[in-house]
C-alpha cells in the first residue's frame, strides 16, 4: 500500500523489453535507502517489484497486464518517474490510500495557470469517471490528488508549487498519457451492492410476472 505522496524522481537507465513485458531499470536515491529485494516501489503508481539492485538503481520487472494497462510501455530511456516506496505502519498518512493498482489511464488535456497553481484537465473513460467525485482523491501517476472538477468527459485538479517540484505531472505536455487510480473505496461499495441488485433483479421474474406478460 502507498499514500501517493511522492518521495522522488526516478530517471529510466535502461528498458528491456520483449514481446509483451519488460524489464526496467532506473536510476534512483531516497527509495533505495533500506531496500531489500521484493520491495514494492510504486512506479508512475504502478507497484511494482525489485528483482535488483544496487547503490544508485534498481531493476523491476512488468508483466504483459500492467503494460497493457499503464502508461509503462510508452517509457524510454532518459524519461522521469515518480517513486514512492510502500508505507509502513505508524507513519502518518498524508496523502490517501493507494494500492499501486492501476484502474486506467487518462490523458492530460490542458494546462491552465491560476495565481500560484496550475489546472490540468484529464480526459478519460466512462468507466473510471464514474468513481470520480467532487472534492475525492484519486492518484496521477502515483500523485494523491483531490478532484476539483468533474463532468461526464473530464476531470481537474490544481497542482500547488510544491507538487510541481517535487513531481513530474507538470513536467508533461497535454496529449501526454498519466496512470489513474481511483480511491478504492467506491470500488469496493460496488462490488458489495452489485450481489444485491442482482439477486433483487431474479426475484422480480416471478410466474405470475410472466404470466402477465404474455409468456404463459
Amino acid at each position: 500500500m502507498f499514500t501517493g505522496l511522492v518521495e522522488e524522481i526516478g530517471t529510466i537507465q535502461s528498458i528491456e523489453k520483449s514481446t509483451k513485458s519488460a524489464r526496467i531499470n532506473i536510476k534512483a536515491n531516497t527509495v533505495l535507502d533500506g531496500v531489500k529485494l521484493g520491495d514494492s516501489i510504486a512506479t508512475n503508481g504502478v507497484c511494482l517489484t525489485v528483482t535488483n539492485f544496487s547503490n544508485n538503481q534498481f531493476s523491476v520487472d512488468v508483466m504483459a497486464e500492467t503494460m497493457r494497462s499503464s502508461n509503462l510501455y510508452r517509457l524510454t530511456t532518459g524519461d522521469e518517474v515518480n517513486l514512492e516506496r510502500a508505507m509502513q505502519v505508524g507513519d502518518r498518512l498524508g496523502g490517501h490510500i493507494v494500492s499501486g493498482h492501476i484502474d486506467g489511464i487518462g490523458t492530460i488535456t490542458k494546462f491552465t495557470p491560476e495565481d500560484n497553481a496550475v489546472w490540468c484537465t484529464i480526459k478519460t473513460s466512462q468507466d473510471i469517471l464514474k468513481y470520480i467525485i467532487h472534492k475525492g482523491s484519486i492518484a496521477i501517476d502515483g500523485v494523491s490528488l483531490t478532484v476539483s472538477y468533474v463532468d461526464d468527459e473530464v476531470f481537474k485538479v490544481s497542482i500547488i508549487p510544491h507538487t510541481k517540484q517535487v513531481t513530474t505531472i507538470l513536467r508533461k505536455q497535454e496529449g501526454q498519457i498519466v496512470n489513474l487510480e481511483c480511491d478504492m473505496i467506491g470500488k469496493y461499495v460496488e462490488k458489495l451492492l452489485k450481489p444485491q441488485t442482482e439477486k433483487k433483479e431474479k426475484k422480480d421474474i416471478s410466474l405470475e410476472f410472466l404470466s402477465k406478460n404474455g409468456f404463459m
